[in-house]
C-alpha cells in the first residue's frame, strides 16, 4: 500500500460526472435528513410516538377517517407495518378501527377523543421543531428544496436513467462529429 489518497471529488471505479454528483447529493440528503429527524425526535419520544405513528395521527387529523390501506399509502409504510402501528395506537386508545358494513375486508381508521386531543396539542409543536431544524434555509430556499425533492421523488419512482442521463445523452447527440 502506498497510502495515497484519491483526489477530493473522485470515487474509485466511478468516472461519470452525473454518477459522482448523484452520490454526493445522496450522501448530503441522508445527512441532512438524519439531522432534521434527530432534531424532531425528542418531542416524539417524550410522547412515546414513532415518526410513523405521528404520521398516522397527523393524516387522520388533517384528512379524517380513512382505510388502513389509504393510511399505509399516505405514510409510506407496508401493510404489515401499518397493522403493527395501528395495533399500538389502538392499544393506547388513540385510534379506533371499524369494519365497513358494505365490505367487511375494508377497515376504517379514525381518531378517538384522546387521539385527537394528543395530536391537536402535539402537531403545532412538532411543526415548530421542524421549522427550527430547517431554519438554516430561507423560505424561498425551502420552497425550492420542496420542489426539487418532489421532482426527485417522482423521478426515482420512474424509469431508470433520470434527467442527468437524459441531459448527457442530449449533449452527446448535439456534439459535432
Amino acid at each position: 500500500m502506498d497510502g495515497a489518497t484519491p483526489p477530493r471529488g473522485t470515487m474509485v471505479g466511478v468516472e461519470d460526472p452525473c454518477t459522482i454528483a448523484a452520490v454526493g447529493a445522496y450522501v448530503k440528503l441522508l445527512r441532512a435528513a438524519r439531522a432534521v429527524v434527530g432534531a424532531v425526535e425528542p418531542r416524539l419520544a417524550a410522547n412515546a410516538l414513532t415518526t410513523t405513528q405521528l404520521g398516522v395521527l397527523e393524516a387522520l387529523l388533517h384528512k379524517g377517517p380513512m382505510s388502513q390501506r389509504e393510511l399505509g399509502r399516505k405514510v409510506l409504510t407496508s401493510a404489515a407495518n401499518m397493522t403493527d402501528v395501528l395495533d399500538k395506537l389502538q392499544a393506547r386508545g388513540l385510534i379506533a378501527r371499524c369494519r365497513a358494513s358494505s365490505d367487511r375486508r375494508s377497515v376504517s381508521v379514525g381518531l378517538t377523543d384522546a387521539g385527537r386531543a394528543l395530536i391537536e396539542a402535539l402537531f403545532p409543536r412538532h411543526a415548530a421543531d421542524i421549522a427550527r431544524a430547517m431554519s438554516g434555509l430561507t423560505r424561498p430556499e425551502l420552497e425550492r428544496l420542496a420542489a426539487l425533492l418532489r421532482k426527485l421523488g417522482h423521478a426515482a419512482a420512474e424509469v431508470p436513467g433520470g434527467a442527468c442521463a437524459l441531459a448527457a445523452k442530449e449533449e452527446k447527440d448535439h456534439m459535432p462529429g
